[in-house]
């Protein structure tokens, strides 16, 4: 298995560095980093499609167009003389080594969180100076937010029951609803931040993913909504001439044939 799998890796590196040679795509020489990061996005938003799917005909070539970006990237870098896939792979191994200390070295452990702990102290150690540090500023907003809560936690930072984050969200919509009164835009999105936060804070306490949890409900409202676009079509209506109620009455079948 391992021959086989340097035999396709190998050849991988081989294939893009032809692509990128002198006889090879013009396409490909032309790509750089930056040209090559929207693909990069897309291919792993396919892999979690795929996942999330549990197709695993669809993983096993999302992961192949993943990897492809990757070994893309590591061959630019290569070219540049800046370092190797090489360099890459044994720097994540050290990595891995260095941060499981409970398995690879003497350190005890009694649980998850004991785990998770030793993590962010080791990269801290690693010349981070702050816990916050390393989060990507690209990540989706609701999913920021749950590392962001999830790093504090790991130090105490955080509540220990579920209590308090009901009276948080009731705080924040609060002082949303004045802020709406003001009609002050920047202090209406300050609030609906807020209170936003705290719902993800609230997500933690269930152990649920914001992130999942919003995907499913805007997935839920498209079938929703194109059921009406159908029920409309077969009576040969215009949505836009439809009234509200008639089309609340579409919706709210579609919703209990769901049920």
């Amino acid at each position: 298995m391992n021959d086989e799998f340097s035999r396709y890796f190998d050849e991988l590196i081989e294939i893009i560095k032809t692509l990128r040679g002198p006889q090879g795509c013009e396409w490909d020489k032309a790509q750089t980093r930056d040209s090559l990061t929207p693909y990069l996005l897309e291919e792993a938003h396919e892999l979690i499609d795929s996942i999330h799917e549990n197709n695993p005909t669809k993983i096993k070539e999302e992961l192949g167009d993943l990897l492809l970006h990757i070994i893309f990237q590591a061959q630019i870098a290569t070219e540049a003389g800046e370092f190797t896939i090489g360099d890459a792979l044994q720097q994540i191994n050290a990595k891995l080594i260095r941060r499981h200390p409970h398995v690879f070295g003497t350190t005890k452990v009694e649980n998850v969180s004991d785990i998770k702990k030793n993590w962010e102290e080791i990269k801290l150690k690693e010349g981070r100076k702050s816990l916050m540090d390393g989060l990507p500023k690209s990540l989706p907003a609701l999913l920021q937010a749950r590392r962001v809560q999830e790093k504090a936690a790991q130090v105490g930072f955080d509540w220990d029951a579920i209590e308090p984050v009901w009276a948080k969200i009731s705080e924040e919509t609060s002082e949303l609803q004045e802020a709406i009164a003001t009609r002050n835009k920047d202090e209406i999105m300050a609030e609906f931040g807020d209170l936003l936060f705290t719902m993800v804070n609230l997500s933690r306490f269930l152990e649920i993913d914001p992130e999942e949890a919003l995907r499913q409900t805007v997935t839920k409202f498209i079938r929703r909504f194109q059921a009406i676009e159908t029920e409309l079509a077969a009576t040969g209506k215009n949505i836009k001439d439809t009234s509200l109620e008639e089309l609340d009455k579409i919706w709210n079948q579609s919703k209990a044939e769901e049920s």
